[in-house]
Formats: structure tokens, C-alpha cells, sequence
């Protein structure tokens, strides 16, 4: 049985149908975290995947932010599903219990730590290899991200990773395979961050992963330290009702179990900027993981690595492989998202009626239109046939057109157009016409001497061969016209270039960075502070280590306004 993680970055971003997707990760149980749905976002492709059951924790507090979800075959169908971590948002049959001591939380923390979607607990029963069965309970968080300079929201992330390890460690307690998943968002080691400063221990992310594993030494695990949890817990529970964090001495019952595979490797990381490109040089952290109970290890887990050829988001994927046979349950947990009214086909969605039509649902929605409006019976609207009447069945033919499609045309259609007194003769026009029509010279564009000349010799009894016809006239006179205003044309259209360019004359040419001689990046401050809004140039290089030459150099350049 396969379980994986991957922070999805948004699941309706995907740019392949979800079904296609889950395949393609291969594994029975799949973890994703950052869904960026709340549950008026859900729609039918993505909670009714076939194959497959899904399970949602969404924000309370925000649209479109955080979010997870569990999928599972339905070779691996839970017998309970729930959301949060608290068990205040647990639905009755669905309580899978074991909480722990909670009474170092207040109310109002309880509540705020499950209100922003970041949990999803699923429990599965599972056959071992001597068939033995297990009841196997996989927790999905997207733990909370923390600016160090933001104490309130750093109390909150630490708040929630202790909420985290009560209600784990309560349920290896109460004899339970537990498997912890997810986006931690902290980083272990050094070996598990690209640039791992001087105080890199001292984050109190890492403080508590190094409270909640046990240490990833290669060896043996000892399996006395999941049966002295029990005695550990009852001694010190008394002693941590005014603390959030456990105590230093309990035992450290779970392992990160790519660590536990791979103690050495370098540059594994799970998670890269995109903004600065540091995917393309592996510039990174690996801040996602799989936790499992040492005793879960030891007897099921054969194997966990990292999928960093998985793109897709700004994270990849983490799977594990276990050597157990699933045992699914003949019933959907009630926290099965095909059980919500909006999908039984209970009720409808608001939403659904400001959504957009697909092409073909259009098409058939026109055609529908159209036969519905079309008249059925002819003595409906007053219609009668006459055989006598010989425009009846014309006029039949012109009513049977399309009544919903509008006729298209010009605009210049809707205007009368005024006839010539040229028209109105046939078009014919005399060499006497030329010289008692005024209003004809007027129109035209000829220069005026030319005009003048042609007139005299018509009115002193020039041959024919010397008349103004109308053709020549008109011919010429346009000629004359279309000439003129291309060249005015062309000329209005220099003139509005050259002053525009004048006026906007754009940024001046970006300097050249320093390591690469390649024209710099613009970018902009957008930390809160006194520099926010500021613009400065880097290096065009994606981000990496100082050691990298391909890499990004030290360029920075502040942009100063011209005085």
C-alpha cells in the first residue's frame, strides 16, 4: 500500500482533469495540502473522481486559502473520516477519539486552530503480511506558515504543532498505527535546507522536531519506546496543564521515514521559491514529510522517498510504501464529500448559476431556444394560405426564417442613402451638364486651374475630344482625393509617432549584473517595511548557492528617480 503527500498549491489549477492526476501518483492513499477550495468552490470533477473517495477540511475564515484534502481508493475506503485535529468538528458515528489532555488550551484556541481547514484524519483497517489486522489512522496537516517577526502568529504555528503531537501521541496510546503527514513547514536538519544559517537550530520549528521524532541514527529502533509512552504520559500530564508544548522527557515515538531510508543525502529538498526560479539550480528545503509510529516502521514500512520530477506546484510529492493489505469498509464515512446535499442532488448551488457554460451545453441550450420559439401551427399568429394570393407563400418563407437570430449587416444599413440626380437619368450625363452643374466642380477634387482650363474649352465649342465626361471626371477625381489623403494620412501618423515617443520615451535599458554581464531583472519590494514599493535590479539567474556559477551573483542595484 502506497501513501503519499504533495502540497498541490491550489488543486483547481491543475492542468490535468484530477482523475488523470491521482492516477498518475500511483499510490492508495493521497494527501494534498494548500487545496485553496472552500466548500461553495467544490464542484463535481473534482469531488466525484471515479475510483476514488474525497475528503475535505476547508478555511472558515478565508476564501480560496489553505485547505486539504484526502483522497482514497476504494480499494482503501476509511471506516472513519474526520476534520480538525480538536474533535469539535468530529461527526458523531465518525468520532475517531483520542484527543489527549487538552486543558492547557483555552476555548477560543481550540476553535481558532481548526478554523482554518488544516487537518484531515482518516482511519483504515489493514491486514499484515501474517494477517494480523490494524487499525492504521492517517493524520493530513498543512501546518501554519510564520513570519519570525509575527509573534502572534508564530504563537499560533507553535500552538498547532503541540495540538498536532497531543492528539498523535493519544492515539499510539489507545493502540493505534498512526502515520502523520504533510506540509510541516519547518525544515529539520541542516542537511535539509539550502543555506542553513548560524542559528539555524534555534528556530522553534525545529525545537519541536526534535521534541516529537525519535533520532534518525541509522540502527535498530528500540521497541520499548512506544510501550513507555503510556506510563510517561499519566507522570507528566499533571505537570504540562499550564504549558503548550510536552516535556522535554517524553518519549519520542515517531521517525521521518525518508530520513530513516536516505540518513545522508544531500540536496533533497520538497519545496523551491518560484519566484526566483531556484527549482531550475535545486535551491530549496524539504519542509514536507512522513511520519510513522516507530512500531508502524519497524513492522510495515519498506520504503519513502521524494518525487522532484512531480511539477506542478512550488512543492513535490513524498510517498511512502508499506507491506500491508488494505481492508476497505462497505460504508462512506459521513465526511465523504459525495455525501454532501449540493452532490447528492439534494440541492443546487448558488454558484452554479453564474457558471459558464461549456460550448457544447451552449449549442444545445440554442437549439432547444430555437425550437421552442419557432410557431408550430401557422393560424396561430393570424396566418392564412391562399393559393390565390401569389405573395403567400413568399411571405411564408420569409416568416419561417430564423425569429431568434438577429439579422447582421453594416451599421451603414439602418441610414437612407440619397439618389443622384446622375441616378435618376440613367446615369447619362451631357457636355453642357459639366458646365450648369455647380455643384459637381464643388465636390470634386481637382486642382482648380486644371478645372478651369477643361470648362473654357467646352464652353468655346471644343471638339468632344476636349468634354469633361463623367467618367474621366469622377476618375480622376478620385484619384486625386485617395492621393491626398494618403499622404495626409501617412503624414498625421509621423507626427503622432515621433511626438509619442517623445512624451514616452519607457524605463532606460536595464544594467548589466555584475557575475554574467547579462541584463538585470527589475523587481519591487513588497515586504511591509520603510523600503515597500521601492525597485531595484538582480541578476536574471535563477537563485542557488554562492558556489554555483550558474547561478544567480550578488547584483543589487537600487532604482533612483531621475531629479
Amino acid at each position: 500500500m502506497n501513501i503519499l503527500t504533495w502540497n498541490i498549491n491550489g488543486i483547481r489549477a491543475s492542468k490535468v482533469a484530477i482523475k488523470e492526476l491521482l492516477d498518475s501518483l500511483d499510490s492508495d492513499i493521497i494527501c494534498l495540502q494548500e487545496t485553496k477550495v472552500t466548500r461553495d468552490l467544490l464542484d463535481d470533477a473534482i469531488v466525484n473522481v471515479d475510483g476514488y473517495s474525497s475528503y475535505f477540511s476547508f478555511s472558515r475564515k478565508r476564501t480560496g486559502y489553505s485547505g486539504v484534502a484526502t483522497y482514497c481508493r476504494n480499494s482503501v475506503t476509511p471506516s472513519r473520516a474526520e476534520e480538525g485535529l480538536t474533535g469539535r468538528l468530529a461527526k458523531g458515528s465518525d468520532d475517531i477519539g483520542c484527543y489527549g489532555n487538552q486543558t492547557s488550551f483555552t476555548n477560543e484556541e481550540l476553535q481558532s486552530l481548526d478554523s482554518e481547514g488544516r487537518a484531515i484524519v482518516t482511519q483504515h483497517t489493514i491486514k499484515d503480511t501474517e494477517g494480523g489486522l490494524h487499525e492504521l489512522v492517517v493524520i493530513n496537516v498543512y501546518c501554519p506558515r510564520a513570519d519570525p517577526d509575527n509573534q502572534e502568529r508564530m504563537a499560533y504555528k507553535l500552538h498547532f504543532y503541540n495540538l498536532l503531537q497531543l492528539r498523535a501521541e493519544a492515539l499510539v496510546k489507545a493502540g493505534r498505527h498512526v502515520v502523520v503527514v504533510g506540509d510541516i513547514n519547518a525544515s529539520h536538519r541542516r542537511i535539509d535546507n539550502c543555506d542553513p544559517g548560524p542559528d539555524f537550530e534555534e528556530h522553534p520549528g525545529r525545537q519541536w522536531l526534535n521534541s516529537f521524532l525519535h533520532d534518525n541514527t541509522p540502527g535498530k529502533l528500540s521497541s520499548e519506546t512506544e510501550t513507555s509512552l503510556t506510563l510517561t504520559n499519566d507522570s507528566e500530564s499533571s505537570s504540562n496543564k499550564q504549558q503548550h508544548k510536552p516535556s522535554d522527557s517524553s518519549p519520542r515515538i515517531f521517525v521521518d521515514t525518508f530520513r530513516r531510508f536516505h540518513p545522508t543525502r544531500q540536496k533533497a529538498f520538497t519545496c523551491w521559491s518560484t519566484r526566483t526560479g531556484a527549482r531550475q539550480t535545486n535551491y530549496g528545503t524539504r519542509i514536507d514529510y512522513i511520519f510513522t509510529n516507530v512500531g508502524l516502521f519497524q513492522r510495515m514500512v519498506t520504503s519513502c522517498d521524494i518525487m522532484p520530477e512531480v511539477e506542478g506546484s512550488d512543492h513535490c510529492p513524498v510517498k511512502a510504501s508499506m507491506s500491508c493489505e488494505p481492508v476497505p469498509s462497505t460504508k462512506l464515512p459521513e465526511l465523504c464529500s459525495r455525501n454532501m446535499p449540493e452532490f447528492l442532488g439534494k440541492q443546487q448551488k448558488l454558484l452554479s448559476f453564474f457558471q459558464k457554460l461549456s460550448p457544447s451545453k451552449v449549442a444545445l441550450a440554442r437549439k432547444v431556444e430555437m425550437q421552442e420559439s419557432r410557431p408550430r401551427d401557422d393560424s396561430k399568429l393570424g396566418l392564412k394560405r391562399t393559393g390565390s394570393d401569389p405573395g403567400s407563400h413568399r411571405s411564408q418563407k420569409k416568416f419561417k426564417m430564423d425569429p431568434i437570430e438577429p439579422r447582421r449587416g453594416s451599421l451603414m444599413n439602418f441610414f437612407p442613402k440619397k439618389k443622384s440626380q446622375e441616378a435618376d437619368s440613367g446615369n447619362k450625363m451631357t457636355d453642357a451638364d459639366v458646365v450648369t452643374k455647380p455643384e459637381l466642380v464643388k465636390s470634386t477634387s481637382m486642382p482648380p486651374a486644371d478645372l478651369n482650363a477643361m470648362i473654357d474649352n467646352n464652353t468655346n465649342g471644343g471638339s468632344p475630344d476636349t468634354c469633361i465626361s463623367e467618367t474621366s471626371l469622377n476618375l480622376k477625381s478620385k484619384r486625386f482625393s485617395q492621393d491626398s489623403l494618403t499622404d495626409g494620412s501617412n503624414r498625421s501618423k509621423a507626427n503622432s509617432a515621433s511626438v509619442w515617443k517623445q512624451l514616452l520615451s519607457g524605463p532606460p535599458p536595464a544594467p548589466a549584473c555584475k557575475g554574467h554581464n547579462e541584463p538585470c531583472l527589475l523587481r519591487t519590494v513588497k515586504k511591509p517595511g520603510p523600503n515597500l514599493g521601492k525597485k531595484f535590479y538582480v541578476c536574471p539567474r535563477p537563485e542557488g548557492h554562492k558556489n554555483n556559477p550558474e547561478a544567480r551573483c550578488n547584483t543589487f542595484i537600487w532604482v533612483t528617480k531621475a531629479k
